[in-house]
């Protein structure tokens, strides 16, 4: 991969600006009663996400967590669509019925968001293993957090990756939480790239906030996997702003924490790396307002989507045959 351009970077800019404003609608509209559930948001981890998947190709398929909008949107997922979906509307990326922590684009790789910790990574070495099996030459992605190396089935799938030497890569989003429980209090382990050690994986513990470091990162790590070098664990260290879920008072963060972590935002420290290369204050202010427009237009078009039919519900839970064989 060839080592971004100026103007490749101010696009990157505005790629993490279309996800920090996409979540901030998210968050309005949950506090206000009009999402469904909890959403998760990756508020002030934008450059994992813009880092590593603005890097893999269509085929590539990208397997998610409960806190995964940022991911699907940039894989490439249309931004419209998926807000219809957290929305619950009909034109969503699954007509309205995945919701927030469940979704799945199919066409365009992105094969699951799922709310339970380590559930995706079994599934990603699946589907690494398939590609493998039919040689394919697409790797898999899966994002986790630190949380999920408490979980059996990341060392089962850890194992069983490095055996085989499968083409995936693991991304760990680690910004220092399982949920409401600091790494300290769970975990003796300091960096969860030390957990690959014992299996022979390649890895590598980054600057998660920092987007061109996260950006050289991946592209290595992408690299390798897609040469077939077997699995490789990229570990992220960054901070998420807002709280583990829409509504999370955080009155486990002191109010001196959350300030040293809002010094540390990505979209801050990309702009100052732009300024330094000469792109003026104007030129990024025009970017992200583009990204606001792109939002807004975005969130107004998904809200006036429709809700899906109540009739329809049982649509695509049975196979037909299993449905009209059930009595009454």
């Amino acid at each position: 991969m060839t080592e971004p351009t100026l103007a490749d970077w101010q696009d990157l800019y505005g790629a993490l600006w279309r996800i920090r404003l996409f979540e901030g609608h998210v968050q309005r509209l949950a506090a206000a009663g009009e999402i469904p559930g909890f959403p998760h948001l990756s508020t002030g981890q934008e450059a994992v996400a813009v880092g590593v998947c603005t890097q893999l190709e269509r085929e590539d398929v990208l397997f998610t967590s409960h806190r995964g909008h940022g991911h699907v949107l940039a894989k490439g997922s249309d931004i419209e669509a998926t807000f219809a979906e957290i929305l619950g509307r009909q034109n969503g990326l699954c007509g309205g019925r995945g919701g927030s922590m469940h979704l799945v684009d199919a066409a365009n790789g992105v094969l699951g968001a799922t709310g339970v910790v380590a559930g995706n990574l079994a599934l990603a070495a699946g589907a690494a293993w398939a590609a493998q099996a039919q040689g394919r030459q697409n790797i898999s992605v899966v994002f986790f957090g630190d949380g999920a190396t408490g979980a059996g089935a990341f060392h089962e799938t850890l194992n069983l990756a490095a055996l085989w030497r499968l083409p995936v890569l693991f991304v760990c989003e680690n910004n220092g939480y399982a949920e409401f429980t600091s790494r300290e209090e769970h975990s003796n382990v300091k960096h969860v790239s030390s957990f690959a050690a014992p299996y022979d994986i390649a890895t590598q513990t980054i600057d998660g906030n920092d987007l061109p470091t996260v950006w050289a990162a991946a592209r290595d790590a992408i690299a390798a996997v897609r040469r077939g070098a077997g699995p490789y664990l990229l570990e992220c260290m960054t901070f998420r702003m807002a709280g583990h879920y829409v509504g999370d008072s955080q009155q486990y963060r002191s109010k001196e924490e959350l300030a040293e972590i809002r010094e540390k935002c990505p979209i801050e420290r990309l702009k100052r790396y732009l300024v330094g290369r000469g792109v003026a204050q104007d030129d990024l202010d025009a970017i992200g307002e583009r990204a606001r427009n792109t939002v807004l237009q975005a969130v107004e078009r998904a809200l006036a989507g429709p809700r899906p039919d109540p009739a329809t519900v049982l649509d695509y839970v049975y196979r037909a045959p299993a449905l009209a064989a059930i009595p009454g």
